[in-house]
């Protein structure tokens, strides 16, 4: 196969990642993807820098087996944590969910106030919040964890009452400090986008880290000559740590389509 034609491949820790691939698939049509969730370990935001790094060693190097042409790590955690080390392993292009959004930010806020929301573990590591100053220091970017959005996204609780008033109550204060930009930090985050527009008002531009990482996917492709060439069938497979049933129960109304390929696997001594 030649180096163009081969598949993408994308990882997360569990399910959140398949709102970056649905992005893929809208913005790379043609390309293959092979999707990986480490379900059997999910959260990786509990754990320590070093067991986080070394799943994602594990993520790579399973994915890397399958002949892929580029890396993306659709996982907030990941991307703060391993992305430089998972970059110096392997020799293909890899993309993380942070460094697009970030980019995206600067570009949309007019007045420099930019919140970010996410898990904590994102929010803690600051990672958005280098990455924004790094590309402009006089950005203001205040951060702000909202743990109880994944479980409801996770129950298909996406709009209501529930929803909304756990929107109010985490983001008043992000109001109150006057952004116009909101990055949505979490891969979970983008399924609730219609009540935090609501939330948050006209006047605040939301950013969809899922859809900015596809966009530079496409440049970064293009820029080395990495687009698909081929107009013949079109990969999707899907590779899981723990059970299949649950992960295509939720999954498949993350990602909009249905799942037709889907494998169990094992990774490294826990699972």
């Amino acid at each position: 196969m030649q180096k163009n034609d081969r598949p993408i491949g994308v990882f997360d820790s569990g399910i959140g990642g398949l709102t970056v691939l649905k992005e893929i698939i809208n913005e790379l049509p043609r390309e293959g993807t092979i999707y990986l969730g480490d379900t059997a370990r999910v959260p990786y935001g509990i754990r320590s820098p070093e067991t986080v790094t070394r799943y994602s060693f594990e993520n790579t190097r399973f994915l890397f087996s399958k002949q892929i042409k580029m890396l993306v790590v659709a996982c907030n955690t990941v991307s703060s944590v391993s992305l430089d080390a998972i970059r110096k392993s392997i020799d293909i292009p890899v993309v993380g969910v942070i460094e697009p959004g970030a980019k995206a930010a600067v570009a949309a806020t007019r007045n420099k106030k930019v919140g970010v929301i996410g898990t904590s573990a994102t929010i803690r590591s600051g990672a958005y919040t280098n990455a924004i100053k790094s590309l402009d220091p006089s950005v203001e970017v205040f951060s702000l964890p909202c743990p109880l959005f994944v479980p409801l996204v996770e129950e298909g609780w996406t709009e209501g009452p529930v929803v909304e008033l756990t929107a109010e109550r985490y983001l008043a204060d992000m109001r109150a400090k006057g952004i116009d930009t909101l990055v949505l930090g979490c891969t979970h985050y983008p399924l609730l986008k219609a009540v935090l527009s609501k939330v948050m008002g006209e006047g605040v531009m939301l950013i969809d880290s899922a859809i900015e990482t596809a966009r530079e996917m496409r440049s970064i492709l293009g820029g080395s000559s990495l687009i698909k060439s081929s107009s013949g069938a079109v990969v999707r497979e899907f590779y899981v740590t723990d059970s299949p049933e649950k992960f295509l129960d939720v999954g498949e109304r993350f990602l909009g389509r249905k799942i037709e390929f889907i494998e169990k696997i094992a990774l490294g001594a826990e699972v």
